[in-house]
């Protein structure tokens, strides 16, 4: 008993949140807010002056950051990151890619790199992060209200309620570990992922916005700290939409 008490105990100092797509968009908000609440927040992306960038500015505000250059399925690497921080207490998956294309112009090649990026790039630093926490550790993963249906982004459509079902199979299975895993599923977001959109399809989804403006990367963070906090280790499995009331219906997707 005393074993099993010593392996249950969190161990002490900081907790450690990694962030994946944490140098822009949600996952910088994401990064900052952590480290603003008392995270060691350890940023992962692609690019190494972009990860630098976003880990230098939190440093600057005197916040505890860490940029790592890795690509989300690369599991040699992120095993390597974690291994190198010594612990893990919470996992942000929010790495992502999106291209708008009509259905009958996905290639098999796009719908692969979708998911691979969107779905397998949830599951490899989920998996590794799971292998290293402590009872209590923390899950978050980003899907979109778009799992629910779309227009000109069905290979997207696909990964994130990929991302959904995922989420909760990995809640049931480390349930009995005390490790808790939930999404959140933003709506439409400001984000350098949806500026790439042609202006005129940018315009009609923010003209479906029910408050007539997307949302603010911080507006989909605040959501994603209220999962990563420890006192929400209780929760488990849910997905929650950040949409600003639009998974409501009524206004066409």
């Amino acid at each position: 008993m005393k074993e099993q008490n010593m392996h249950d105990a969190r161990p002490a100092g900081k907790e450690i949140a990694y962030v994946t797509g944490g140098a822009s968009g949600i996952g910088y908000a994401t990064a900052r807010r952590l480290a603003v609440a008392g995270f060691r927040v350890a940023i992962l992306d692609l690019g190494e002056d972009r990860v630098q960038a976003a880990a230098g500015e939190l440093s600057a505000l005197g916040l505890d950051a860490q940029g790592y250059v890795a690509d989300v399925r690369d599991r040699e690497a992120l095993a390597g990151i974690m291994d190198g921080e010594g612990r893990v207490d919470v996992v942000v998956c929010a790495a992502g890619v999106y291209t708008p294309r009509q259905f009958d112009e996905i290639s098999d090649e796009d719908f692969r790199r979708t998911v691979d990026v969107n779905l397998l790039g949830v599951f490899v630093p989920a998996q590794e992060g799971a292998r290293r926490m402590r009872p209590g550790g923390r899950i978050v993963t980003v899907s979109s209200r778009g799992a629910l249906g779309g227009y000109g982004f069905a290979d997207y459509v696909a990964s994130k309620a990929g991302v959904i079902g995922l989420t909760r199979a990995m809640a049931l299975e480390l349930r009995p570990r005390r490790i808790a895993v939930n999404s959140i599923a933003p709506g439409f977001t400001d984000t350098p992922m949806t500026r790439t959109m042609p202006p005129d399809q940018y315009a009609k989804a923010v003209a479906l916005e029910p408050g007539g403006a997307p949302a603010t990367p911080d507006d989909i963070a605040v959501a994603i700290e209220f999962f990563a906090s420890p006192a929400t280790k209780f929760i488990t499995g849910q997905t929650l939409f950040v949409d600003g009331g639009k998974s409501l219906g009524g206004l066409g997707i």
